[in-house]
């Protein structure tokens, strides 16, 4: 166990070591305020990767004192464009805006690559969401034995009562191959993922200046709800709503003993929602693109998982 505490103690020191390293500067006027892009609503980053297009876009940032005549156009930005602007920009979001710039010209689309980037590192990933959605199956198969301990230790807080409570839970685990520790890789690489796909965004101007499906890729549902089209950002809210919350649904492992989790998912799937109201339209699709991949993903292991019980 020491030697368990020990490996994700220095795997959350790397973390926070990346994260905070090289970030998204937001671009502020001579009062220090945000400066905002007048047509999308959306706040400006100051260090962008690549030259913007927009005649308005250009304008706001030499404006405010942004040499983006030394940056590379976007249509040729490579992985190692720009200087050195720490680990995190290297390693996450300066590769990441590649694949999408790249796909991007020969799509024809950064939208449609956004979604495309999103899906092959989903595909990538496949092996490690796989075991914890089986684990998730598992757990399920196990839930009744699983309740029955805990009834059977109901209000038993000494530690001998305590040790032979957790012997027998991990007998269980044992005997329905669960291990409590699988598939959490994963859950410790979303938020990085996430957070390095908002830098991409908010980076590169190709992404926040484009328009995909009715959509201004870098402005916010809650702005675009009163521009025009303002209708499509209603039903990317009512995407995002729904494939959130079955993709929660599916994933929840097993009805809890614990009356304070129990409205855990609905919680956390209304959070999400609000959070995506005043996120970029382009990180939406990625989310809603992720939440499909693990709806589908979810409903093809507990077939196979089914098939395998009654096979």
């Amino acid at each position: 166990m020491p030697k368990k505490n020990k490996k994700w103690k220095i795997f959350l020191i790397l973390i926070c070591m990346l994260l905070t390293t090289g970030c998204t500067q937001v671009l502020k006027d001579g009062d220090k305020k945000p400066v905002k892009n007048p047509e999308t609503g959306q706040s400006l980053t100051e260090n962008i990767l690549c030259k913007p297009t927009d005649s308005q876009t250009i304008e706001t940032y030499k404006k405010n004192g942004v040499d983006i005549d030394s940056l590379p156009d976007c249509t040729e930005f490579k992985i190692n464009s720009g200087k050195y602007d720490g680990l995190w920009t290297t390693i996450f979001v300066k590769p990441l805006a590649f694949c999408i710039l790249t796909l991007g010209n020969f799509v024809k689309s950064y939208g449609l690559s956004l979604i495309i980037v999103s899906l092959i590192i989903r595909l990538i990933a496949y092996p490690i969401t796989r075991k914890t959605a089986m684990q998730s199956e598992l757990l399920k198969n196990a839930q009744p034995e699983i309740n029955r301990i805990e009834k059977k230790y109901e209000g038993k807080n000494d530690q001998d009562s305590l040790m032979k409570k957790s012997q027998e839970l991990m007998m269980v685990y044992k005997k329905f191959s669960i291990n409590p520790f699988s598939g959490c890789v994963y859950g410790f690489l979303q938020l990085p993922l996430f957070i390095a796909f908002l830098e991409a965004v908010n980076r590169v101007p190709a992404i926040f200046e484009e328009h995909f499906a009715l959509l201004q890729l870098g402005t916010t549902p809650w702005v675009g709800f009163f521009k025009q089209n303002g209708w499509m950002y209603i039903i990317l809210m009512i995407l995002i709503t729904v494939t959130t919350y079955f993709s929660f649904k599916l994933n929840t492992t097993a009805a809890t003993s614990d009356p304070s989790m129990k409205y855990m998912p609905y919680i956390m799937c209304g959070m999400i929602v609000l959070m995506s109201l005043f996120m970029p339209a382009a990180l939406d699709i990625y989310w809603i693109t992720t939440n499909l991949f693990t709806v589908a993903q979810n409903l093809l292991v507990k077939r196979k998982r089914t098939e395998l019980i009654h096979g």
